[in-house]
């Protein structure tokens, strides 16, 4: 399971809109990476497709979808996808249960 909170969701619709991409055909794809100062880091990419072994999570309110393949969920069960345009930046932020420590940017992990 990967929760997407209500700013994530309408940060991804906004996303969506500026690139001029339909939100019923179109996925955020969250996916876990080898690299980053902690070993493993987030990936993020638009698709406009499913794969085989995909898990597709909905949010229920904006009904924006994001996708995760199998062997990344592994490391994301549990994943709360949200957003902030605070003081600190903005961007994504991932409440990753499994991760065991993140880097200083919160963009890589450990498990």
């Amino acid at each position: 399971m990967v929760h997407i909170t209500d700013n994530a969701a309408k940060a991804i619709l906004s996303n969506l809109a500026e690139e001029k991409r339909d939100p019923a055909t179109n996925y955020l794809r969250v996916a876990v990476q080898g690299g980053g100062c902690s070993g493993l880091s987030y990936k993020l990419a638009w698709e406009d497709s499913l794969r085989e072994g995909d898990e597709v999570f909905t949010h229920e309110g904006e009904g924006v979808k994001i996708v995760v393949d199998n062997k990344s969920l592994l490391f994301l069960h549990g994943l709360t996808l949200d957003f902030s345009s605070g003081l600190n930046g903005k961007g994504f932020i991932f409440e990753n249960p499994n991760a065991t420590g993140t880097c200083g940017c919160g963009s890589s992990f450990k498990v």
